[in-house]
């Protein structure tokens, strides 16, 4: 197949409207194509060859004149089309742009999303656990933006405080470091052991690894698993 053209797009797309009851015109002032009918709020097509970021930017230019705004692409196959068709429907419900795919072997347009405004559905749990560890969190010892690097959480906090007090006290029951360092969960988080820092020596008794000893002499590495968890 040779290189496609936006031009190609038109024909279908206007007979597509006009089945609608739409009177279709194209390059209408910055518009590829204008559809009005009766008293209906114009609609406005952005035509392109393919998704791109510059497509977006002039379908939400056109909102400044309707709320009715479509961008259309030529449908393409396989997986790796249909996975930027699905990352791109969820942009513009997001940006309350409409999407339209012509396929050009048939002309065959489909609508895959209507313009309308976008409300997103927020998480309650996702909220929560970001909060809790806003609030958990000690200062603010991480860098904006930083990667490959660790990241210190809350959690990774609260393993640090056991391990300073295995440290300086040796091996220590659960409960005792608990009450130490006021990490309530410190049992637990001992005996899951995350980071490789602790070692059960005898039951409910826990104290360093050697990796744990060397966790105290800073962050180092890359970010993780844990903390990304």
């Amino acid at each position: 197949m040779g290189r496609i053209l936006e031009t190609e797009l038109y024909p279908p797309v206007k007979t597509f409207l006009v089945a609608q009851g739409y009177e279709v015109k194209a390059e209408v002032g910055s518009a590829d194509i204008v559809a009005c009918r009766g008293e209906d709020e114009p609609l406005i097509v952005e035509l392109k060859t393919g998704f791109s970021l510059s497509l977006f930017h002039q379908a939400v230019e056109r909102q400044a004149v309707t709320d009715i705004v479509y961008v259309a692409v030529p449908r393409g196959t396989g997986r790796r089309f249909q996975a930027s068709l699905k990352s791109n429907l969820k942009l513009a419900r997001r940006l309350g742009l409409g999407v339209i795919t012509v396929r050009l072997s048939d002309s065959f347009v489909e609508v895959h999303l209507d313009p309308a405004p976008y409300a997103p559905r927020k998480s309650k749990a996702r909220k929560d656990r970001l909060l809790r560890e806003f609030a958990r969190r000690v200062g603010d010892p991480n860098t904006g933006g930083s990667t490959r690097t660790t990241l210190v959480t809350a959690y990774r906090q609260d393993a640090m405080r056991c391990a300073a007090y295995l440290e300086a006290n040796g091996p220590s029951r659960g409960a005792e470091v608990a009450k130490a360092t006021g990490v309530a969960h410190a049992t637990r988080m001992m005996a899951d052991d995350h980071y490789g820092w602790f070692e059960r020596v005898e039951r409910g008794i826990y104290g360093l690894t050697p990796k744990g000893l060397a966790s105290l002499q800073g962050p180092k590495g890359a970010v993780d698993p844990a903390d990304a968890a």
